[in-house]
């Protein structure tokens, strides 16, 4: 019992990275209808930057988040008015293409500049756990939460608490009628991205804690994320929370009483059974199937 309650535990913590780095994905999508494939490249670039703020200056890679995220938010700004923008109005599969090659750009960059190497940030708590009952909490992966869930709840006072966060909402449920009462398309999508851009800021501090990482790990982090925002359904960011959870527990469950090489393959076993009874996924609107 002991066994099954620290693998449910571990894969909670898990679970909450994993819907932090989800939720600015489907937020851009929710509101743009923009798949951000480069999405996993901001957080391995942010991890990267991390990294290298540990190794020069001792600074802890979580709390290097408070100055990631911010550089973050800009640079989504910039990108979306000088890329993303570009194709605001395309088909969906321009804005897979385009930020897939944003994505290979970045790569190819972090190539350059860093190497081709495994990296990681091994802070002084890297290795010790808090003991609660016969349960326990390793100090990586609950601080990588804690901060997690504050961003979070952020994220949900601004999108609920705030004109900005009604703005947004208004775009992605009825842009018509979002645009009726002056809330401008383009200045609430740059800002979106903007948001879910500043998510990675946070998400690539913590993963350069929690794994190892190199310039094409990218692939790997947009395929969970991918399969995360799919499995809760397209824009939806309750759903983004269930489909994370999902693959944390999967991750530790399979690793516990299986092998984690099988973990990733649970998950994704678990997402095509959901998606033949469900295929706009557990929280997705029903699309018409007439509609643009």
């Amino acid at each position: 019992m002991t066994q099954l309650t620290q693998a449910i535990v571990l894969g909670l913590l898990i679970g909450g990275v994993y819907a932090l780095m989800a939720s600015g994905l489907t937020l851009i999508f929710g509101v743009m209808n923009i798949i951000n494939i480069a999405h996993g490249a901001f957080l391995v670039l942010i991890a990267m930057v991390t990294w290298w703020m540990w190794r020069e200056t001792g600074i802890d890679p979580i709390l290097a988040s408070v100055v990631t995220t911010p550089l973050m938010f800009a640079f989504g700004w910039v990108v979306y008015k000088l890329v993303i923008s570009r194709v605001r109005n395309a088909p969906p599969s321009m804005s897979v293409l385009l930020t897939f090659g944003f994505a290979m750009v970045i790569e190819g960059v972090l190539n350059v500049t860093a190497g081709n190497k495994f990296k990681s940030a091994a802070p002084s708590y890297f290795e010790e756990s808090f003991r609660v009952g016969g349960i326990s909490l390793p100090k990586a992966q609950l601080f990588g939460f804690l901060a997690a869930m504050a961003v979070l709840a952020v994220l949900y006072f601004v999108l609920t608490r705030t004109w900005t966060g009604r703005a947004i909402r208004a775009a992605t449920q009825n842009p018509s009628g979002a645009a009726l009462v002056g809330v401008g398309a383009s200045g609430t999508a740059a800002l979106a991205f903007a948001i879910g851009a500043a998510t990675t800021g946070v998400g690539g501090s913590i993963l350069s804690v929690l794994y190892p990482f190199f310039p094409a790990s990218h692939y790997d982090w947009i395929s969970r994320l991918l399969g995360i925002v799919v499995l809760g359904g397209m824009g939806s960011l309750p759903g983004a929370l269930i489909g994370a959870a999902i693959l944390g527990l999967a991750e530790t469950l399979t690793a516990t009483y299986g092998s984690l090489a099988w973990s990733t393959l649970v998950f994704y076993v678990v997402i095509m059974a959901v998606l033949l009874f469900r295929p706009h996924g557990l929280f997705g609107a029903r699309l018409r199937e007439d509609a643009p």
